[in-house]
């Protein structure tokens, strides 16, 4: 009897060592393939390929392709520094840098900006805007104006949302059919939205946001 325990016993522990080498064999393989196979990115700069691919817009191929001003490199940097590489966004940098804006949006946590390109400030009759830049308090309003809370999402943009100058702005659309912001001169269009930064979302768009009178 202790003999036959003692032959069942050592056939169970051989047993359990051949399933013990399968499965660990098989766990190998199995990391393997999902290292293979998954897409999560494992590092920042695998992080960084990624930015830009969730934008959409027909402006979004105006964007540069490489360098601090195209998808990856504003991804890095707060979003008034980001907004100085890009070439579309010369008048607007100008114009925080007047209202003195500058480290105060590098230092927010989490914002949207809506972002007006050089041809948006174009619009404006060049007395009118000198006129502004020359005005600092409306000159901030404005700007603020294009601010608000959260890194918001194409699906999280739509709606009534209250700015950094203290009124609100109305969001339509989505990114399949377009988005448009609410503006007193007639909506604008966002040319190209979604963009990070390390900071804040910012969606480019064809005119300046002006304040409630």
């Amino acid at each position: 009897m202790n003999s036959h325990l003692i032959r069942r016993t050592g056939a169970l522990a051989t047993v359990a060592a051949v399933l013990a080498l399968g499965l660990s064999a098989c766990g190998s393989d199995d990391t393997d393939t999902k290292s293979a196979a998954d897409p999560t990115p494992s590092t920042a700069a695998d992080a960084m390929t990624n930015a830009g691919a969730d934008t959409f817009g027909a402006g979004c191929k105006l964007i540069p392709a490489d360098g601090k001003g195209s998808f990856n490199g504003m991804a890095t940097d707060p979003v008034a520094t980001a907004a100085s590489n890009n070439p579309l966004l010369k008048t607007l940098v100008s114009a925080v840098g007047v209202a003195g804006l500058g480290d105060t949006l590098n230092s927010a946590d989490a914002i949207t900006v809506f972002a007006p390109t050089d041809d948006a400030f174009a619009k404006i009759p060049k007395a009118t805007l000198d006129k502004v830049l020359a005005d600092k308090p409306t000159l901030t309003k404005i700007l603020t104006h294009h601010v608000v809370a959260g890194k918001l999402s194409p699906e999280q943009v739509a709606g009534t949302h209250k700015t950094l100058a203290g009124d609100t702005i109305t969001v339509t659309g989505d990114a399949m059919d377009g988005v448009k912001v609410d503006n007193a001169g007639g909506p604008a269009t966002v040319l190209c939205g979604n963009i990070p930064t390390a900071n804040a979302t910012v969606y480019v768009v064809d005119s300046v946001l002006m304040p409630a009178s």
